[in-house]
């Protein structure tokens, strides 16, 4: 029997990537959803991976989410948390709801997926947490304080989880993006693209299915001695 995957925001961009990536790696594979039912029913048909629809922000949501996919599937063994949102606008334009709903979704939604999950891990002696999180959790950006609060603030927790899984066999790693040719990234102006290009010394903007090619080994068994690192797929945008 496969293991079992669940990726949330799994059903568009970076997120349908993963989730196809680890399908085609062998796993049984969930993706959660938080609004655009026309476009997870299309990623269904598709692929045949099931999705849910829940919003990662609400922890009743989703520890009920969660024992859905595990009646339906089976006990959950891959969490990839990749859910997330924007609402960038500079410091002293940012409305408290900005900030707010940002945190909730990206950083208080890695802990309401994670929580649930982290006993029936403990107790099977296995587990991978995989956090997406962003090259500007680790350089900051502007206009962006609570988004890149939000994505440091995973680091941190992957940081401090790691330390709790390691003997219980399970593993937490961080992976961070760069700028990724992600439908959002497409449609800004060619003018505004070519100026983040500029700053990237491969010369290009990444592919989702790079991103996904680094979820499926960080998943795998031959990645079972790596735990609490930060994974950079930028280009050569930011080192650390």
């Amino acid at each position: 029997m496969s293991r079992i995957a669940l990726v949330t925001g799994g059903s568009r961009g970076i997120g349908a990537a993963i989730s196809t990536a680890l399908q085609a790696a062998g796993y049984t594979v969930a993706a959660t959803y938080a609004g655009n039912d026309e476009k997870a029913a299309a990623f269904t048909a598709e692929t045949g991976i099931k999705t849910y629809k829940w919003d990662v922000s609400d922890y009743d949501a989703c520890a009920a989410g969660i024992a859905a996919v595990e009646a339906d599937l089976g006990p959950v063994d891959i969490l990839v948390n990749n859910a997330g949102i924007t609402r960038d606008a500079p410091f002293h334009k940012m409305s408290r709801d900005q900030w707010t709903d940002v945190m909730r979704t990206n950083l208080d939604g890695v802990f309401n997926m994670t929580h649930p999950l982290w006993n029936g891990m403990r107790e099977r002696k296995f587990g991978r947490i995989i956090n997406i999180s962003s090259i500007n959790g680790q350089k900051g950006q502007f206009a962006q304080a609570n988004y890149s609060a939000a994505k440091a603030g995973d680091i941190g927790f992957t940081k401090a989880l790691a330390q709790e899984g390691a003997r219980a066999g399970i593993t937490v790693n961080a992976i961070c993006p760069g700028y990724i040719a992600t439908e959002m990234v497409m449609a800004v102006p060619e003018k505004v693209r070519d100026s983040i290009i500029a700053q990237i010394p491969a010369g290009r903007l990444g592919e989702a299915s790079e991103i996904a090619r680094c979820v499926v080994f960080l998943a795998s068994d031959d990645a079972g001695f790596i735990t609490g690192s930060t994974m950079s797929a930028n280009g050569g945008q930011y080192m650390s």
